[in-house]
């Protein structure tokens, strides 16, 4: 599970304020096929809100479904609310992108000249 700054789950609360759920985890619970789906979206979008149906929490309670989800993702837990939760994962940049691209050089321009 990685680390979160307290800055950045307000910023990841606020932005998911009104959205609605993206995932419902359902009486099975945390199955790998939700895992999956939990991977793909985090992969497209850092944050996602995940919504745990009330037969889901029969077995167990959402804090612990929230706790699993979050371990087994590899991603932050920013906040459980009722049955609702959300989760946070950075994005990382893969170095070997980075290190065939040259590096970025702006081109000097002579502003004091006027054109004739």
């Amino acid at each position: 599970m990685s680390k979160i700054t307290t800055r950045m789950k307000r910023h990841v609360r606020h932005e998911l304020k009104y959205e609605k759920p993206t995932l419902w985890i359902g009486k099975d619970g945390f199955t790998p096929q939700v895992l999956n789906e939990v991977e793909k979206q985090l992969s497209k979008q850092k944050m996602l809100k995940i919504k745990i149906l009330k037969t889901a929490l029969e077995k167990e309670t959402a804090q612990v479904i929230a706790n699993q989800a979050a371990e087994q993702a590899g991603a932050s837990l920013v906040e459980v609310r009722g049955h609702v939760f959300i989760l946070y994962r950075r994005h990382n940049i893969p170095a070997s992108t980075n290190e065939n691209q040259p590096p970025i050089t702006k081109k000097k321009t002579n502003s004091s000249k006027k054109p004739k």
